[in-house]
């Protein structure tokens, strides 16, 4: 796939205001954007600062404040329906526990080297996981979004996909998606392979062309360069600061994330993805004692291989901020999130993962 996308579908979808956010969100103001804007705002996990993750209540208000795109990560059921958790393990996303009839479901289970205790959606059908409710991942820091535990479905990604055509309509404004394939190999392994799912998806709604307003992301390469030959949207190669692709890890290729990120292994990318979405540090360097340093020099490499970059995850909390950002209080108070939006808009990125999208939109007003 070309990287032909800068501009035309990384470019921000035209829009002359932002919506006002509900009166329960703790923000103090609204901005207005220009059509021209430049720099994405993707809704991590939806407005996942203020509801619950990968709920359709959390994508719709993420709508509503702005954001250019909703992202869900996606995973599958038994009977093979691509559905949005940012993990297959769901003890600590969902009431499984709550329900005795699925206490024999819970395994332990090794997936990507990770071994985990829990109920996986790969071991439920839909209709089971639909007697679920969704409920807060980090209680201790948003303890404000478990007043919603208890509320919400958890969504396929049709239903994400339909809400996405809707709010595009009722807002006058194109939403983007975002999806993430998560633990590709692993899905393969067991027999349920995401990719024809997700293109499938795709090309029900009438998304898969190349001026449609998504972008797909995966850790992995592998099921990057097969979706290539079948998508015609823009690819993201996800990247961690640390450690390897598990495909890669798989199939016995040295290569690690930071081998990834030479001009050689940049170009590599460029010839089956359109941009990267690199963690934070990568792209604005933190000191041993976490505060926020220097930009790298992966921003300008990438765009020198003609990658767009799409920076994961900003957060307003102080337990997620550079040190030297961080306000007095607890891990949960708000810091000082505006200073490092700036830090990466004038390292020169081309988009933001963030979990507070009002936050980000108000910074992006600023440039």
């Amino acid at each position: 796939m070309s990287s032909s996308v800068r501009g035309t579908a990384a470019a921000a979808p035209p829009v002359a205001t932002l919506t006002t956010a509900p009166s329960d969100v703790p923000v103090a103001e609204v901005a207005t954007r220009s059509a021209e804007a430049t720099v994405l705002v993707i809704a991590h996990r939806g407005a996942s600062g203020y509801r619950p993750e990968h709920t359709l209540a959390s994508y719709e208000l993420a709508a509503r404040m702005g954001a250019d795109y909703i992202e869900p990560d996606l995973v599958s059921t038994a009977d093979d329906v691509l559905v949005a958790r940012h993990e297959s393990e769901i003890g600590g996303t969902t009431d499984v526990a709550d329900h005795p009839e699925f206490a024999e479901r819970k395994v332990t289970r090794t997936i990507d080297g990770d071994t985990r205790t829990g109920w996986f959606t790969e071991d439920f059908t839909l209709a089971e996981l639909k007697t679920l409710r969704a409920k807060e991942r980090l209680p201790a820091v948003r303890q404000e979004n478990t007043i919603y535990d208890g509320r919400f479905e958890i969504p396929t990604f049709d239903e994400v996909l339909q809400l996405r055509e809707r709010l595009s309509a009722l807002l006058g404004r194109e939403i983007g998606v975002y999806p993430e394939t998560k633990h590709p190999t692993y899905f393969s392994s067991i027999g349920h392979a995401l990719e024809p799912l997700l293109v499938a998806a795709l090309e029900n709604a009438g998304l898969n062309r190349k001026d449609a307003p998504v972008f797909v992301q995966s850790f992995e390469t592998t099921n990057l360069r097969q979706l290539s030959a079948e998508l015609h949207v823009p690819l993201v190669q996800l990247l961690g600061a640390a450690g390897a692709p598990v495909d890669l890890a798989a199939a016995g290729d040295p290569r690690t994330f930071p081998d990834l990120v030479t001009p050689a292994g940049l170009a590599e990318i460029a010839s089956y993805a359109d941009a990267i979405g690199p963690a934070k540090d990568m792209v604005v360097a933190r000191h041993a004692d976490g505060t926020l340093g220097a930009p790298t020099s992966l921003v300008a490499d990438a765009h020198s291989a003609g990658l767009l970059v799409h920076v994961y995850t900003f957060r307003n909390e102080n337990e997620f901020l550079p040190a030297n950002l961080r306000s007095a209080g607890s891990a949960a108070d708000y810091g000082n999130a505006f200073a490092e939006y700036e830090a990466f808009f004038a390292a020169g990125v081309d988009g933001v993962f963030a979990d507070n999208p009002d936050t980000a939109l108000v910074a992006r007003a600023a440039l």
